[in-house]
């Protein structure tokens, strides 16, 4: 490697040639370091290393908003789901080009990216915000396969502190008093949710092929989402719910009655379409609440209300897990531990007669009992004997003869 250290203005720069690697040519790099000369120093050495050693690359050049763009078209376009492909691209198009695009991509630090977050936060939600983030590693990650970085300034980003709402759950109470003012054409939809804990993309999504009636089992294998079938939010997410009896009855009664032969969705429209997620909830779920004169609830919190109910009936969490389909059991009891009994009376003796240990504990406490009554009796009879006077003593029980 030939170089050096060179000033231009108030400026050091670490100046060297080296041999490309892919094209076998000399290529000369003028790398601005800063005001000191001791920093340009210690960057030369740096370099010299990395070049004699061979792990130095040439990084490719491009503006973030050029590279998110290349990144959305040849990786997340192909690799991801087109939900989350279109929230990914309106978080890069609405929020992060407008902040940093045309930003050299080397030129976004740890620190930008912070002062990012700390913006957003006075707009936004912490989750959104975390949420933003996620394309964002993603991006720098690819940027450093791919040359065009040589470390990813994402990884040291804090996340932003979200403070866990507080799930809100409907009563077997209320959930009957909003059934009753519930449309009758919708009832059997609003029924489902509340049984099975399914998510509203993947209620709406429902085909009537996905209905097991002998084994009285909803598959779960579709979602409706942007008014597209796509497939269940995670690989986890496909999976068999079990029925009640009556909700399979009333499924029955809701296809022969309100299904349309032509389609394939269990809830359509007149048309044969699938419901509308915003339209259902806006003109049928939010009335319903007002009309049964129940505090009002988001559509999800059914789902939570399904766990509420699953729990208080003593269903195990790992059967629970799989049937609201979540990849891993950690996340049901973060999300629903709250909601587990702390002291749970009837468990608890359900643990003592698996073990007899009523007919234990009786045996014990008679052979205590009986030890207590006895030594209470000799106190007694020492209590009750009659005493005499000793001289120079004081008085001491008498003797069986007097």
């Amino acid at each position: 490697m030939i170089g050096s250290i060179q000033k231009k203005g108030k400026s050091y720069y670490a100046v060297f040639r080296f041999k490309d690697p892919q094209t076998k040519k000399m290529k000369q790099k003028w790398i601005a370091v800063g005001k000191r000369k001791k920093d340009a120093e210690e960057k030369f050495a740096e370099l010299v290393a990395d070049v004699n050693s061979g792990a130095y690359r040439d990084t490719k050049k491009a503006t973030f908003a050029e590279f998110s763009e290349r990144w959305l078209n040849i990786y997340a376009e192909m690799k991801t789901k087109p939900s989350t492909f279109r929230s990914y691209k309106d978080m890069i198009n609405n929020h992060l080009v407008p902040y940093m695009g045309d930003y050299p991509l080397k030129d976004v630090d740890t620190a930008m990216l912070q002062e990012y977050v700390a913006l957003r936060l006075k707009k936004a939600k912490p989750k959104t915000v975390i949420n933003e983030l996620v394309p964002v590693k993603e991006m720098f990650k690819h940027a450093v396969k791919w040359g065009y970085l040589k470390f990813n300034p994402a990884e040291g980003v804090e996340r932003p502190r979200v403070e866990k709402e507080e799930v809100q759950i409907l009563t077997p109470v209320e959930i009957n008093q909003f059934l009753d003012c519930v449309t009758l054409k919708y009832r059997t939809f609003f029924l489902t949710a509340t049984l099975t804990g399914l998510r509203r993309g993947e209620l709406l999504g429902l085909q009537g092929r996905d209905i097991d009636w002998n084994h009285n089992q909803i598959h779960v294998k579709r979602s409706l989402w942007n008014g597209q079938v796509v497939s269940p939010k995670t690989k986890s997410s496909v999976r068999r719910v079990d029925m009640t009896p009556t909700l399979a009855q009333e499924l029955r009664r809701h296809k022969f009655s309100h299904s349309i032969e032509d389609s394939g969705f269990v809830f359509c429209n007149a048309e044969g379409k699938p419901l509308s997620p915003d339209s259902i909830v806006r003109r049928q779920f939010l009335p319903a609440l007002e009309r049964a004169g129940v505090k009002r609830v988001r559509f999800h919190d059914l789902r939570h209300t399904n766990v509420a109910l699953r729990l208080e009936q003593g269903q195990n969490i790992k059967y629970i897990q799989n049937q609201l389909g979540h990849a891993s059991i950690q996340t049901t009891i973060d999300r629903y531990g709250h909601l587990l009994k702390e002291v749970n009376t009837e468990q608890a003796m359900k643990l003592e007669n698996a073990l007899n240990c009523t007919e234990h504990l009786g045996r014990s406490s008679d052979s205590v009992r009986r030890l207590l009554e006895d030594h209470k009796k000799r106190t007694q009879s020492k209590a009750l004997s009659p005493l005499k006077l000793v001289a120079g003593t004081g008085f001491e029980p008498a003797t069986s003869g007097l």
